[in-house]
């Protein structure tokens, strides 16, 4: 549907599309995203100039709206604490420990304008099949004595949409660097260890992200080098880059 009506419409309208369910969820790689009710469901078009920053480097468009959806939960008052984070590329996670979410960004350059659709699936009150936000809130209040309330999917979608579009604007102004330190505040990441190509890989360390939005590693002797999305895959259980 958003497909078909994102080049018809002037370009300073905003569209989004919300789902209450979906029978035809779809993840990164040809992957099935799971959709059972209480998820947050939505996508999203925008566009972004070629000749920007953010056009210069449109692979960090899925960071920031993972970002976006971690930071529409942690910058309200009293949600600072609930531990949503992002891992690299486009993963929303219960710290370290299991995903709740994801995003996944097509792209199609029209002239000199980017038309970008972006999806996102967020488990916001459904605790299967993995865990949900509510969960994380409901844990936080018992173990912290609080009275958090839970959130709706309706509230999380809206608080993103508004998060990621001053994350866009800062991103413009100021390039990446605007951007990621707060993104690393909640990256999952952090002087984690890895292992290139197979279990018995060379180790290496997990340092960053590029100008570009890949990931960046340090394997020892060799320096620091980025690793693409789009030919290697990150396994978290086994801290593992790679090859597709």
């Amino acid at each position: 549907l958003i497909g078909r009506l994102m080049f018809e419409l002037p370009e300073e309208m905003g569209l989004i599309a919300i789902a209450v369910r979906q029978t035809q969820g779809k993840g990164r790689g040809g992957n099935v995203w799971l959709s059972p009710m209480g998820c947050a469901l939505s996508t999203l078009h925008i566009t972004i100039p070629l000749h920007s920053n953010l056009g210069q480097r449109i692979p960090f468009i899925q960071h920031l709206v993972s970002l976006a959806v971690v930071e529409s939960v942690r910058s309200v008052p009293g949600y600072e604490d609930i531990d949503l984070r992002v891992k690299w590329p486009n993963d929303i996670y219960y710290s370290d420990l299991m995903k709740l979410g994801g995003v996944l960004v097509n792209s199609t350059l029209i002239e000199t304008t980017f038309h970008i659709l972006i999806g996102f699936g967020i488990n916001v009150n459904n605790s299967n099949p993995t865990i949900c936000i509510n969960d994380l809130i409901t844990k936080f209040n018992k173990e912290e004595g609080t009275k958090l309330k839970p959130l709706t999917a309706d509230c999380l979608i809206a608080r993103t949409v508004t998060v990621l579009e001053r994350l866009i604007d800062i991103f413009q102004e100021k390039g990446p660097n605007g951007v990621l330190p707060c993104y690393y505040k909640y990256w999952v990441h952090s002087g984690k260890q890895v292992r290139l190509h197979n279990e018995e890989g060379p180790i290496a360390w997990i340092v960053g992200i590029d100008d570009y939005g890949f990931l960046q590693v340090h394997e020892e002797g060799k320096g620091v080098e980025s690793v693409h999305p789009d030919g290697n895959s990150f396994d978290m259980l086994r801290n593992l880059i790679v090859p597709k």
